[in-house]
């Protein structure tokens, strides 16, 4: 139980935090990636569909799940659950709760601190006058990377690196509504206001415009023209969904703390369905609006599909916007990076209070003390996504922590919320003090349709098949050829298919598969770890009872 008595000072900052929590990087980088490389407006009625049968009523269980814990004295998920049913082994689900917080933080701080760093140089005019092969290569040089070289990195890099964790520490080291709550009265506003100047620019890129080739209204077509077909596609509908996942922070743990100092009648209902819509907005309005506009403006939509990615934004967009003249270039730089730096630490500073709450509610340390063990154990976790980037520990930790922990951590707390807690409990728990009335569809949906939305999505993932072609798969299996997996299907992953030499060490020297095996025992070493804690936190608490 706990004896920190925290609370939100206000109902917008609560509504802004939970935002801040949900909106971050992958609203400007990933989402424009993946609704490219999905068809465009083949990608968005999948998507919104999710967003209505999966994301809504996950938001609703999680801050349901969070409030609940609460109650009981509860801040972190490990509690939450343990107070959801009978069971001893209840409890042991909350260590997704910790581990998917501290393991994202850990790469997550690091993407954010080169916008922090991209801030800086387009203040400095370290872009003006560069080609788009100088720009390109400028942030290759910046995190070190395509040099051959082995565990290393730029000093500029993990200094600034230093000074985003740092700077994390330091506002959570101020507390809930003096910390995290104003930082995201401040931070949200800004990104907003950053995100409608450059949608606004964008979208009035004219051809012959600045050096402009083509309309960007051609970008926005692509992207808002319903294509019917992609409803058949399970390729589209798995990417669908896992977008979801990403933008509103599903399956972490944050929002179940966030939730956790509400007092026992606040809204939930109203509170949850704004901070998911508040997110939409800025994901699909603002995130669907600079990057890929900006860059058919320029560069065609051609070249789009065919190198659109998640580096696009900090090796493309520099180069893109030398093209309004030297004041507005800096602007633009500013503004963009900006917005990213401030979506990125309202969501990473989501990803400390969890693990913090844990430490006070079970081992009565301060939240200064408890500070420095999650700065201390990110930086530790952090040190092979920073100076092993290029050799794939980055992006092991993303894949395992920030894809696949979260899908089974919500189908988990989906299916123990409807079926353990009960749904006619959870429904009771949902509209307690509501500001508005729920449809009692979404009753069906939360206890049915969002579980089996969620199991789809896991059994895709892992068992998804090769080029994305289910059909051709199906095909192949019943006519006794096997099933062709994907290489970044879970499977895949696992037994690295798709790596040719697999060996630890070539010449002497360590590969990039001992990187990623090393990496996967030390992610694994991290969540046996959090549950080894979670197991002597509650033998130490029967020993003093």
């Amino acid at each position: 139980m706990s004896a920190h008595k925290e609370r939100w000072g206000t109902r917008v900052g609560l509504v802004l935090a939970m935002a801040g929590n949900a909106v971050g990087l992958g609203n400007f980088l990933r989402f424009p990636a993946q609704a490219v490389q999905n068809g465009g407006g083949a990608f968005i009625i999948p998507y919104l569909v999710s967003f209505l049968l999966m994301g809504i009523p996950l938001l609703w269980i999680e801050w349901a799940i969070g409030r609940h814990g609460g109650k009981y004295g509860y801040h972190h998920a490990p509690g939450m659950f343990d107070a959801m049913g009978k069971s001893k082994l209840l409890k042991y689900f909350g260590i997704f709760g910790l581990f998917n917080n501290l393991a994202i933080a850990a790469y997550y701080c690091y993407i954010e601190s080169w916008t922090l760093s991209y801030v800086w140089h387009s203040i400095s005019g370290a872009f003006s006058g560069k080609t788009a092969e100088q720009v390109s290569m400028f942030f290759s040089q910046y995190l070190d990377i395509g040099t051959g070289k082995f565990f290393n990195v730029a000093p500029e890099a993990f200094i600034f690196f230093l000074i985003t964790l740092g700077l994390n520490l330091w506002i959570l080291s101020r507390g809930l509504s003096r910390g995290v709550e104003m930082a995201s009265r401040i931070g949200m506003p800004i990104l907003i206001l950053f995100g409608i100047f450059l949608a606004i620019r964008a979208l009035t890129l004219h051809a012959g415009d600045q050096g402009a080739v083509y309309d960007s209204s051609v970008g926005m077509n692509f992207l808002w023209t319903p294509q019917f077909d992609s409803l058949s596609n399970p390729k589209v509908w798995l990417a669908a969904a896992g977008q979801i996942f990403f933008t509103l922070s599903l399956g972490m743990g944050s929002i179940h703390c966030y939730a956790a100092y509400l007092r026992e009648k606040d809204d939930i209902a109203l509170n949850a369905a704004s901070a998911g819509w508040l997110n939409e907005f800025v994901e699909v309005l603002l995130g669907g609006s600079i990057i890929i506009p900006i860059a058919v403006a320029y560069l065609g939509l051609d070249w789009i599909k065919a190198n659109v990615g998640f580096e696009m934004g900090f090796r493309t967009m520099p180069t893109l916007f030398q093209n309004w003249g030297p004041i507005l270039a800096a602007l633009a730089g500013v503004a963009w990076f900006g917005l990213l730096f401030f979506a990125g630490i309202t969501s990473s500073l989501a990803m400390g209070q969890p693990v913090m709450a844990f430490l006070q509610d079970e081992f009565k340390t301060t939240r200064n003390r408890s500070v420095i063990i999650f700065g201390a154990v990110t930086f530790l976790l952090a040190l092979p996504c920073v100076f092993l980037y290029e050799e794939g520990a980055f992006n092991e930790f993303d894949y395992w922590a920030g894809t696949f922990s979260l899908v089974v951590f919500a189908l988990a707390e989906s299916i123990i919320f409807s079926w353990v807690f009960g749904i006619d409990k959870g429904w009771e728990e949902i509209n307690r003090g509501a500001d508005i009335k729920i449809p009692r569809f979404f009753k069906f949906v939360i206890k049915y349709v969002t579980p089996l939305f969620l199991l789809a999505v896991f059994i895709g993932s892992t068992i998804k098949p090769a080029d994305g072609e289910w059909t051709a798969a199906l095909q192949s299996f019943f006519s006794g050829n096997g099933w062709p997996l994907a290489v970044d299907s879970v499977i895949g992953t696992i037994f690295n298919l798709g790596i040719a030499d697999t060996r630890w060490f070539i010449d002497g020297i360590p590969s990039n598969v001992f990187v990623i095996d090393m990496t996967r025992i030390l992610i694994l070493f991290t969540f046996v770890g959090i549950g080894a804690t979670i197991y002597y936190a509650w033998k130490r608490k029967r020993t003093v009872a």
